[in-house]
C-alpha cells in the first residue's frame, strides 16, 4: 500500500503547487464582499455570536453554516489577509485530489486510470474558479465533505459485507459527512443518489433488472437530509429574493438553457478555452438547441448501449447530469446562464466515464499500452498550463472581468463589475464608459442604474444622480437600497420632506436595513431636530450594531456637534473605537473621528496622537483637503475639543 500512499501525496501536493499563484490574489468584487470584506459577521471572527448568527441567517442567499465558519475561522487565523484565504481554498482542493484518487482506488484497485483521473480532476482549468475564488469557499468545502461521505460509505459497505458490527459506525459518518456537506453547500442534495450509482458500479450491488429494495431503504436517511435541505434552501432563498421569478426569466428560456449548458460543460471539459466568471443569458440560436440535445441524447443512447459492458460509462454519466441538476437552471439562482465552478463536482463523473472506458480500450491494444504514459503526461502538461493561464486573470477584480468582456458577448454583469473595480480604484471616467455600456446592452437592469447613481453622487451631480436611483426604482420598486440613495440626492438638493419618504420606504421595504435610518438622522439634524436625529442614530445602530460606516457617523456626531445637548462624548468613544477595529484600524477619517471623541472627553494627549494617525494615513493614501485634519490637530495641541454645526444654514426648525 505504499505506493498509492506516495501518489496521493504527489497529487495533493502537486496540486498545492500549482495553485500558489493565489497567495498574491486580492479579494474580488464579486461576492467576496458578501462572503469576508464586507461581512461584520464574519470579520469578527470565530466567536460565539457569529456560530449563532451562521447557524440562523440566509445571508448571501444561501443557509451553509460550516461555510460561514470556514471564513470566520479563517479571520481568527490570518485576519484579512486574502492571500491566506486563497492558500486555505487551495489546501483543501489539493486535499480533495487526494480523497478521489483514494476513494476510487479503494472502489477498483486500478492505480494509475485512478491517479489520471484524479489529477485531470484537480489540474482541469474549470477548477480555477472554485478554488481561485474566496467566495467559492463552499465549492471546495463541500466537496471534501462529499468525499468523505462516498469514502465512508464504501468503508460500510466494505464491513456490512463481511458483517462486523463497525458498519453501523461507518454508515453514520458517511451521513454525518454528508449533512456537514450540505451544511457548506446544499448543490450537494443529490449525492444520495450518487451512493446508488456507487452500488450498481463499481460495488456491484445490484444490476439494473435487479434493483434490490433494501438498497433503497438503506439510503433514506439521506435522503431525509436532502429533503431538509431543499427546504431550507427554498424558504431561504425565497425570502432573500435570489430566485428568479418566471417573468425575469421564462420557463421556456430555461427549459432551452439547461440542455445548452449541459452540452456546453462537456465541450469546456474537452476544450477548455475562452472561460469567464460570469456567463450572460442571451438569446440562444435554434441549431445550438438542436445540436445540444442530439449530443446528450447520442451520449445518453451510447451509455444504454455500454450498460452491460461497460458500466462505468453509464455510472459516470448519470453522475455528471445527476449532480448538475440543482444548478442547471431549471430553478434560477441569479443571472448567468452556467457557470465553471458548477462542474467541480460533476465534473468527476465525465472523467470516470472518460477514463475508464480509454483504459478499457489501452487495455487491449499493446501500442496503445506503449503510447499511453506519454500522452497522459502531455494532457496533463497541457491542463497546467491552461489552468496556470487562467489563473493569472483571478488576480484582481480588474484583471477578472476584463476577461470576462473579452471572451463572451453582452456581458453587461462584468462591464458593471469591471465598472465598480474601477471606480473603486477612483478612476471614475472609465467606471462610467462600462456602466453606460452595460446600460446599452441591458437597460432594465436596476443594478447598472444604482450605479451609475453611486458616481454621479460622488461628483456632486445631484439631479443626474436622483435619475439614475429614480430610474432603478421604477425597474425593482422593491429595491430598499435605491430609495434610501434617492433620498440622500433629494436631500443634497434641500428637498427634505420628498427626502424622508424615501427614507421611510426604505426602512418599509427592510426593517434590518439601518441606512436609511442614518440618512433620516442627518436630515434631521440638518434641520436642527437634534433629538430625533440622535434617536435615528440609536435605531441604525441597533438594526447593524457592527456596520462600521454607521458607528463612525453616529460617534461623529455624538463627538462633535456643537448642540451641547446632543453630545455624548461617552458613546462617542467607544463607537469610534469599535469603528476603527472593524474597519481594520487603517482608515484616516476613523482616527480623525476618535480624536473629536477623545478631545470631547478631554484626553488631548490621545486626540493629538489619532489627528497624527489621520493624517500620516491620509497622506499615505494621498488624499486631498487636509487642512481641517491639520486644523483640528492644533485645536488639541491648544487643549481644545472641535466643534462643528450639522444643521443647514437658515433651516427652519421642524416641529
Amino acid at each position: 500500500m505504499l505506493r498509492p500512499r506516495i501518489i496521493a501525496l504527489l497529487l495533493a501536493l502537486v496540486t498545492f503547487i500549482v495553485y500558489l499563484p493565489t497567495a498574491h490574489f486580492e479579494f474580488t468584487n464579486y461576492d467576496d464582499n458578501d462572503y469576508v470584506t464586507a461581512n461584520p459577521n464574519v470579520q469578527s471572527g470565530l466567536t460565539l455570536a457569529g456560530v449563532m448568527w451562521a447557524f440562523t441567517t440566509g445571508h448571501a442567499g444561501n443557509w451553509h453554516p460550516v461555510t460561514w465558519l470556514s471564513h470566520m475561522t479563517d479571520v481568527t487565523l490570518f485576519g484579512m489577509n486574502p492571500g491566506a484565504h486563497h492558500f486555505v481554498n487551495a489546501l483543501f482542493h489539493a486535499a480533495n485530489a487526494a480523497l478521489l484518487f483514494v476513494l476510487l482506488f479503494r472502489l477498483t484497485k486500478r492505480l494509475w486510470p485512478c491517479a489520471l483521473l484524479a489529477a485531470l480532476f484537480a489540474w482541469h482549468p474549470l477548477r480555477v474558479e472554485s478554488v481561485a475564488w474566496v467566495a467559492e469557499r463552499k465549492d471546495v468545502l463541500s466537496t471534501f465533505f462529499a468525499l468523505l461521505t462516498l469514502l465512508s460509505y464504501a468503508k460500510f459497505v466494505e464491513l456490512s459485507q463481511a458483517q462486523s458490527p463497525k458498519s453501523k459506525v461507518w454508515f453514520a459518518g458517511s451521513l454525518l459527512a454528508f449533512a456537514l456537506g450540505l451544511m457548506a453547500k446544499p448543490m450537494l442534495v443529490t449525492l444520495p443518489c450518487v451512493l446508488l450509482l456507487l452500488d450498481f458500479w463499481p460495488l456491484q450491488r445490484f444490476s439494473l433488472t435487479t434493483l434490490r429494495f433494501p438498497l433503497l431503504l438503506e439510503k433514506l436517511p439521506f435522503f431525509a437530509l436532502t429533503a431538509a435541505s431543499c427546504f431550507i434552501t427554498f424558504i431561504v432563498q425565497h425570502s432573500g429574493h435570489a430566485v428568479a421569478t418566471l417573468q425575469q426569466i421564462p420557463i421556456l428560456y430555461r427549459l432551452e438553457n439547461a440542455p445548452v449548458a449541459a452540452a456546453r460543460y462537456l465541450l469546456k471539459m474537452f476544450c477548455p478555452i475562452n472561460l469567464a466568471v460570469v456567463y450572460p443569458l442571451n438569446h440562444i440560436p435554434l441549431p445550438e438547441l438542436l445540436a445540444a440535445l442530439a449530443l446528450l441524447f447520442l451520449i445518453s443512447a451510447l451509455a444504454w448501449r455500454w450498460r452491460n459492458e461497460r458500466p462505468f460509462f453509464l455510472m459516470g454519466w448519470l453522475w455528471f447530469a445527476g449532480t448538475l441538476v440543482p444548478v442547471i437552471g431549471l430553478i434560477q439562482v441569479g443571472s448567468a446562464s452556467m457557470a465553471d465552478r458548477y462542474t467541480y463536482l460533476p465534473g468527476i463523473g465525465i472523467l470516470v466515464a472518460v477514463i475508464f472506458t480509454l483504459a478499457a480500450i489501452v487495455e487491449k491494444n499493446a501500442f496503445l499500452k506503449l503510447l499511453s504514459p506519454a500522452l497522459a503526461a502531455l494532457v496533463l502538461l497541457v491542463c497546467v498550463s491552461l489552468t496556470e493561464m487562467q489563473l493569472q486573470h483571478w488576480r484582481n477584480s480588474e484583471t477578472l472581468f476584463r476577461h470576462a468582456v473579452a471572451v463572451t458577448v453582452n456581458n453587461d454583469v462584468a462591464h458593471i463589475d469591471l465598472g465598480t473595480a474601477l471606480d473603486s480604484a477612483g478612476r471614475s471616467d472609465e467606471a462610467l464608459l462600462e456602466y453606460r455600456a452595460a446600460a446599452r446592452i441591458n437597460p432594465d437592469r436596476p443594478q447598472v442604474h444604482f450605479n451609475l447613481g453611486l458616481l454621479y453622487r460622488v461628483a456632486a451631480k445631484h439631479t443626474e444622480a436622483l435619475a439614475e436611483f429614480r430610474t432603478a426604482i421604477s425597474l425593482d420598486v422593491r429595491n430598499a437600497a435605491a430609495h434610501s440613495a434617492a433620498g440622500g440626492e433629494l436631500a443634497a438638493l434641500g428637498k427634505y420632506d420628498e427626502a424622508l419618504k424615501e427614507f421611510a420606504e426604505a426602512e418599509r421595504l427592510a426593517p434590518r436595513y439601518a441606512m436609511p435610518r442614518l440618512e433620516t438622522a442627518k436630515v434631521f439634524f440638518l434641520q436642527g431636530r437634534d433629538p430625533e436625529a440622535v434617536d435615528e442614530l440609536r435605531a441604525a445602530l441597533r438594526a447593524e450594531p457592527d456596520n462600521f460606516e454607521i458607528l463612525s457617523a453616529t460617534a461623529h456626531y455624538l463627538a462633535a456637534n456643537e448642540n451641547a445637548s446632543a453630545r455624548d462624548g461617552r458613546n462617542a468613544l467607544i463607537l469610534a473605537i469599535k469603528a476603527n477595529e472593524l474597519s481594520g484600524r487603517n482608515q484616516p477619517q476613523i482616527f480623525d473621528i476618535m480624536g473629536m471623541a477623545l478631545a470631547e472627553n478631554g484626553d488631548f494627549t490621545n486626540a493629538v496622537s489619532c489627528a497624527q494617525n489621520a493624517l500620516a494615513l491620509a497622506g499615505a493614501a494621498k488624499l486631498k483637503k487636509l487642512e481641517p485634519l491639520q486644523q483640528r490637530l492644533e485645536l488639541y495641541q491648544q487643549g481644545q475639543p472641535w466643534r462643528e454645526s450639522f444643521r443647514a444654514t437658515n433651516a427652519p426648525l421642524k416641529n
